[in-house]
């Protein structure tokens, strides 16, 4: 079974989704296996990924920080 962190806060702009891309990077370099996901992004800062699909930019960076390529399912509801 897969080991999950959940990062939680009270408003938006408080720094969760930097914390999460912080945690994805350290797990990576500790060898674990790493993906972010967030159910809904209510944003409007996007990004189009290899795919040709959008995410929010805030998911391509975590991908980016836990070494796998940004997936629409990582961020599903934009």
């Amino acid at each position: 079974m897969a080991e999950v962190i959940m990062i939680q806060g009270c408003q938006a702009g408080v720094g969760k989704s930097i914390l999460v891309a912080a945690l994805c990077r350290l797990l990576k370099q500790e060898g674990k296996t790493v993906a972010p996901f967030k159910a809904q992004h209510i944003a409007g800062n996007s990004a189009i990924i290899k795919e040709g699909l959008e995410m929010a930019k805030a998911q391509v960076m975590q991908a980016e920080s836990a070494g796998v390529d940004p997936s629409v399912l990582m961020n599903p509801i934009l």
